[in-house]
C-alpha cells in the first residue's frame, strides 16, 4: 500500500492501530521519531492500568516533549495544532487573516494529512459588539456579514476534507453561508462536474459549529439545500438570526441528534416546526432557553411525544 494510501486509510478509519503500526515501519525508514510515538501507543493498548501504563504515558510525555517545536514548525504561519494524534495535528486552527485562510487551510493540510478538524479563528473584535448584530440588517431584513469576512473568500474554503468544522464568531452573514452552499458547485464544476444538480453529494461533515455567524433564514436555507451539509449529526446555531421559516429549513438535516438554537427567537411557530422535523426524536441534546420558544412553546415542547423524554422532562422544569 502506497503512503498516500496509507493516509487515507487512517484518516477514514482513525482507529485502525494495525494501519498505525504498517504506517509507522514507513515512518522509521524516514528516521520520523513519531514512528516510536506509534509503537508505545501499541505497547499501551496492551498494559493494563497501573505502573505500567503510567510508565508508557511518561515516555510519551517526554517524546511529545522533545519535538513538538519541530512538528509545530511543520505547520504554515498563522495555523496551529489543537489536537494530535501520534504526533500528527488531527485539528487544526486556522488564523482569518487578510483573507488568507483558505490557502492556508490547504497548505495545512499537505503538512498535517490527518487532520479532519477544522476551526477557523475570526478577526480579533470587541465582543460587546455581538450584542448589536441583530439590529445590524440589509434592506432585506438579513444579517449583514463583517466587513472582515469576504463572501468571495469563502467560497474558495475547502470543507471537503473535514468531519468537523467550526466557524464561530466568523460574523459570515446570509452571504456568507450562501457562499459556503455554492463552494462544493464551483470545485466540482472546476473538475469537470456536468451539472450543479450532479455536482453535491452528502459531504463527510458530522460537526457544524456556527454560533454567532449571523447567517439568518436565507442562509441556512442554503445550506439545507446543499446534500454536502445535511448529514451533519450537531449542528450549533446560538444567535444566528433565526425564526421559525430558518427551522423549517432544519428538516433538510434528517441526521441530527444535537441542535443548538438558543438566542434565535422561533416563537411557538418555530417550536412546531422544530417537532414536525424527522430528527425530533433522536435529539440527544436541544439547546434553546424559555425566552426563545415563548410561554406557550415551552409548554408545548413539555408535552411533545416527539421529544425523547428526557428531553420532555427537562421542559416541564422549566
Amino acid at each position: 500500500m502506497t503512503l498516500g494510501a496509507l493516509e487515507e486509510t487512517l484518516r477514514e478509519r482513525p482507529d485502525d492501530l494495525a494501519s498505525w503500526l504498517v504506517y509507522g515501519d514507513r515512518l522509521r525508514e524516514r528516521g520520523d521519531p513519531r514512528a516510536e510515538l506509534i509503537q508505545l501507543a501499541e505497547r499501551r493498548s496492551r498494559v493494563g492500568p497501573g505502573s505500567g501504563r503510567d510508565a508508557v504515558d511518561r515516555e510519551i510525555d517526554a517524546l511529545v516533549a522533545e519535538h513538538r517545536e519541530s512538528w509545530d514548525a511543520e505547520l504554515p504561519e498563522g495555523v496551529s495544532a489543537a489536537e494530535r494524534r501520534h504526533g500528527f495535528a488531527t485539528a487544526i486552527a486556522v488564523e482569518w487573516e487578510d483573507d488568507d485562510a483558505p490557502r492556508a487551510v490547504d497548505e495545512a493540510l499537505r503538512a498535517a494529512p490527518f487532520a479532519t478538524a477544522l476551526r477557523i479563528v475570526p478577526p480579533e473584535s470587541d465582543p460587546a459588539e455581538f450584542d448589536y448584530w441583530e439590529d445590524d440588517t440589509d434592506e432585506d431584513g438579513e444579517p449583514l456579514p463583517s466587513a472582515e469576512v469576504e463572501a468571495g473568500v469563502l467560497a474558495t474554503l475547502d470543507l471537503a476534507p473535514f468531519t468537523s468544522v467550526d466557524l464561530s464568531y466568523l460574523r459570515i452573514g446570509a452571504l456568507g453561508a450562501k457562499a459556503l452552499a455554492v463552494s462544493s458547485y464551483f470545485r466540482s464544476e472546476a473538475a469537470g462536474g456536468r451539472s450543479l444538480a450532479a455536482a453535491a453529494g452528502p459531504g463527510r461533515l458530522r460537526t457544524l459549529d456556527l454560533r454567532y455567524c449571523q447567517i439568518g433564514d436565507s442562509g441556512l436555507a442554503a445550506l439545507a439545500a446543499n446534500p454536502f451539509f445535511t448529514g451533519v449529526r450537531r449542528l450549533h446555531l446560538q444567535r444566528n438570526a433565526l425564526s421559525a421559516k430558518g427551522v423549517r429549513a432544519l428538516h433538510a438535516f434528517g441526521a441530527l441528534t444535537e441542535l443548538d438554537l438558543r438566542y434565535n427567537a422561533i416563537g411557538e411557530e418555530g417550536t412546531e416546526a422544530l417537532l414536525a422535523a424527522p430528527f425530533a426524536g433522536s435529539l440527544t441534546r436541544l439547546l434553546l432557553y424559555s425566552a426563545d420558544v415563548g410561554g406557550a412553546g415551552a409548554r408545548t415542547l413539555a408535552a411533545a411525544p416527539q421529544l425523547p423524554p428526557v428531553l420532555r422532562s427537562y421542559w416541564r422544569s422549566v
